[in-house]
């Protein structure tokens, strides 16, 4: 074969060659760049995850609303839950570790257990099924309902009252009754907690209507 045939074939060879290898190596490099860019992506999207995780809204000022309510015959539960319709507040019910029956509750008798409490104030250190409400602290306004006992609220939500730490929020008091007045429940609560701007309360009856609801809902919103 010609010399000069095989000096150029083997020029083509060595071509060939260098291309394949300068093809593999920018195919290579374009394929760690786009890992770079895919880890600098996923840092980047990683960093504002992290920032959405651990940037604490709680106590913030979310305007949350939160209606805690203790309702021995239902009519405060009643009240509570339309409240809470209104007002897109969620709601946590009082609930006594040993809850009152109707014989409890007859305040006719001396010897039922409202009147032995009446009576003997030490026995109003009622335990509560539960006082820790989820995201408490996210919650700016808590409205606490209740019945009226003599005229003062249901001694279970003292204890619930006693349990919780009110710093930062608006607490308004409203109460069930058909006909005593809120009284100095408002009042007494207060020093009991302690902690919170504690604002006048509301008195309802035992079966509002729905302008009731609706007047008190736009005066405190």
């Amino acid at each position: 074969m010609n010399r000069n045939v095989i000096i150029g074939v083997v020029l083509v060879l060595i071509i060939a060659v260098v291309a394949v290898l300068g093809y593999s190596f920018l195919s290579n490099d374009s394929d760690d760049n786009n890992v770079n860019n895919n880890t600098n992506n996923n840092s980047n999207n990683n960093s504002t995850t992290d920032e959405n995780i651990t940037d604490d809204n709680i106590g913030s000022g979310t305007g949350k609303t939160l209606i805690v309510y203790y309702s021995a015959t239902g009519n405060t539960e009643g009240v509570a839950e339309r409240l809470a319709e209104s007002l897109n507040a969620d709601t946590f019910e009082i609930v006594p570790s040993n809850p009152y029956t109707d014989e409890d509750l007859d305040w006719t008798d001396d010897n039922s257990r409202v009147s032995r409490e009446y009576n003997d104030e030490s026995l109003r250190d009622v335990e509560l099924e539960n006082t820790t409400v989820p995201l408490w602290d996210t919650y700016d306004t808590v409205l606490i309902g209740y019945p009226i006992w003599w005229g003062i609220a249901a001694w279970p939500v003292n204890s619930f009252v006693e349990a919780n730490d009110f710093t930062g929020k608006t607490v308004i008091p409203f109460c069930t009754s058909s006909s005593s007045g809120l009284g100095q429940s408002g009042d007494l609560l207060e020093d009991i907690a302690g902690t919170g701007t504690w604002q006048e309360g509301h008195r309802f009856s035992s079966n509002p209507s729905d302008d009731d609801i609706t007047d008190f809902v736009d005066s405190i919103s």
